[in-house]
């Protein structure tokens, strides 16, 4: 699933696009919205929230969309070919005299009145790479579960939004504890460093094609997808294992010998040949 930084990426490159221009063409390719004209609207913006877009449009109206795991918004300029999948794959076509903003495989696509973006982003904690970002709030929802696994808390968008399952891995690798420690054990001034370092991964890498939290040419993450190959540190074999909430298990990775704290229960760790291995992101 794109993270905060992909998805800020995104919002970057549809504002480029779109923002201030008339939209000549316009496709929203649900059901629901299947009879809506945007044509002759100004695109007023294109804003992330959290791992949500906003596309602010003349009128009071609001284009709101989701990435998840497998959608996509592609720029194209005008009469280039597209080629982001097939046209069963598109869901959103927005266009102006000079681009052509293509939305593949959205599973969240809904039209908002502007003043009803609440009922989409209200829930969301601070956004690590927005205006809204308050680091001592963010903190005191994290900790206002005590009990509960960092990794799984670190996710949960209604205590931060934008970070996802690399950050949360490299996060909690570069605490020092495993994503299976509850909140309420994490030693109070690693507590502390937490939401200026979530903040400081997530900055570092919002204008890079290729995500690193380790600043080391070639070796671009400590943990995430590097199983079973030795810890960048300790040489220690890094192991995978699955971490959710019940209703949806995500692939964790962690080192045993920098990670202090519990690791997954028996039975559950990933084999290593399970091990999802970490992918450049696409940058169009």
């Amino acid at each position: 699933m794109p993270e905060g930084d992909t998805v800020w990426q995104t919002a970057r490159r549809l504002h480029g696009a779109l923002a201030g221009k008339v939209l000549t063409r316009s496709d929203l390719r649900v059901p629901k919205y299947a009879t809506a004209d945007l044509t002759g609207r100004t695109v007023l913006e294109v804003t992330p929230r959290g791992k949500h877009l906003l596309t602010r449009i003349e009128g009071g109206l609001t284009l709101h969309s989701h990435l998840r795991m497998d959608g996509t918004w592609k720029v194209y300029a005008h009469g280039r070919r597209w080629t982001g999948g097939p046209a069963h794959q598109i869901r959103a076509i927005l266009g102006n005299s000079e681009h052509t903003a293509v939305g593949y495989r959205l599973p969240v696509l809904e039209l908002l009145r502007t003043t009803d973006e609440h009922r989409a982003v209200g829930h969301l904690g601070p956004d690590l790479l927005g205006p809204d970002w308050d680091p001592d709030r963010a903190l005191a929802n994290l900790l206002s579960d005590p009990a509960r696994p960092l990794g799984e808390a670190l996710l949960d968008q209604r205590n931060l939004a934008g970070i996802g399952n690399v950050y949360k891995s490299e996060l909690c690798f570069l605490l020092g504890v495993t994503p299976w420690l509850p909140v309420g054990e994490l030693p109070a001034e690693r507590a502390a460093k937490l939401p200026a370092l979530a903040k400081k991964l997530l900055e570092t890498n919002r204008d890079r094609p290729i995500r690193t939290t380790t600043g080391r040419r070639g070796q671009d993450l400590f943990v995430y997808g590097r199983a079973p190959r030795p810890c960048l540190r300790c040489r220690t074999s890094v192991r995978a294992g699955d971490q959710g909430d019940g209703s949806r298990e995500r692939p964790t990775y962690w080192c045993p010998a920098c990670q202090q704290g519990p690791a997954p229960a028996p039975g559950t760790p990933r084999a290593p040949g399970g091990a999802l291995h970490h992918r450049p992101r696409t940058t169009n």
